[in-house]
């Protein structure tokens, strides 16, 4: 409901003695007690769950660290990848019952950092190169596979998560496995596959925003996503003499969509970003172009009146279109 209309409705009922000072002051003071929204919701206990699961991961990897070649094969595999399944084991054990639900996201958070550590082991331990991109595409695969079914069989919000994640490894891992021996398409081919993850992150995003559970997501991937795809196109800029005028002459309207962009979809990581990337570019084409032809001092005044005028639009954004 929109602010004013709310206000016109408590003055009607006020009007019509529905509706006291006194009560509207008290619902006010109590909501200003209990902080801002969301934190009456934090407790001691789920911060000291997550607690102790990292202290959990950092003992495993202090015992693997400290006794390493003290272990055989099945010691090593039972500690990394064995943890990693029983981590898991558990959460599902605690996802049967509601007063014990808040303790499965912990033990999937432990399961899935200690998986991918097992996985490598095992395939270690049986004689196979880890650093090979073909191995990394298989653990990642598996690692996909098992949170995403685990997303769709329990609902639960942390599978989707590390989904996302090992599904960008899976992409990372299987294109290097295909063409990461090309040495002609050099560091560009790492930034297209940026620009494509952040492309794809902002998409997903979008597409989470009216899900109930996926939405708590759509914060974090459109940050991560807007970050990637401005970085890898501002990059692909390049700097002279090797510059690409496409990207450069391309780059600020992608800036711009991007900022004008948050009023609709009411996101301040595509304004607050977005602003920041386009100050990036302009320090970028002044120092590039224009710092030996006006002088250094000049296109440091220009550069410094241009950066004002970003602040005050990206202020002004954001207090008309995105504050509460």
């Amino acid at each position: 409901m929109d602010k004013h209309e709310l206000l016109r409705q408590i003055s009607d009922l006020a009007g019509r003695n529905l509706l006291t000072e006194e009560e509207v002051l008290g619902a006010v003071r109590r909501r200003a007690a209990k902080g801002p929204r969301g934190l009456e919701h934090v407790k001691l206990t789920e911060v000291l769950y997550y607690l102790g699961g990292f202290i959990i991961i950092l003992g495993i990897v202090i015992l693997l660290g400290q006794n390493w070649e003290l272990l055989n094969s099945f010691t090593r595999i039972l500690v990394t990848l064995g943890s990693g399944v029983a981590a898991y084991i558990v959460g599902i054990l605690f996802q049967q019952k509601d007063y014990s639900q808040k303790l499965t996201i912990p033990f999937f958070f432990l399961s899935a950092v200690i998986l991918p550590i097992g996985l490598f082991v095992t395939f270690n331990e049986a004689g196979i190169q880890t650093d090979d991109a073909g191995i990394n595409t298989v653990i990642s695969g598996i690692l996909l596979a098992t949170f995403l079914a685990s997303y769709f069989l329990l609902k639960r919000t942390i599978f989707l998560l590390f989904s996302i994640i090992f599904g960008t490894w899976l992409f990372f891992a299987f294109t290097s496995f295909l063409f990461g021996g090309n040495p002609a398409l050099g560091w560009r081919f790492y930034a297209y596959r940026v620009l494509a993850t952040g492309l794809t992150f902002i998409l997903l995003g979008h597409s989470f925003r009216t899900m109930k559970r996926e939405s708590a997501l759509t914060g974090l991937l459109f940050g991560f996503g807007i970050f990637g795809f401005l970085g890898a196109a501002l990059a692909l800029g390049g700097w002279t003499p090797e510059q690409s005028m496409i990207w450069e002459l391309v780059f600020p309207g992608i800036v711009f969509a991007v900022i004008f962009l948050s009023i609709p979809l009411k996101s301040k990581s595509f304004l607050i970003i977005g602003a920041l990337y386009l100050m990036a570019y302009i320090i970028k084409i002044t120092s590039e172009y224009f710092s030996q032809s006006f002088g250094w001092p000049l296109s440091l005044v220009i550069l410094g009146f241009l950066l004002i005028g970003i602040g005050f639009l990206s202020f002004h954004l954001n207090r008309k279109y995105l504050s509460t």
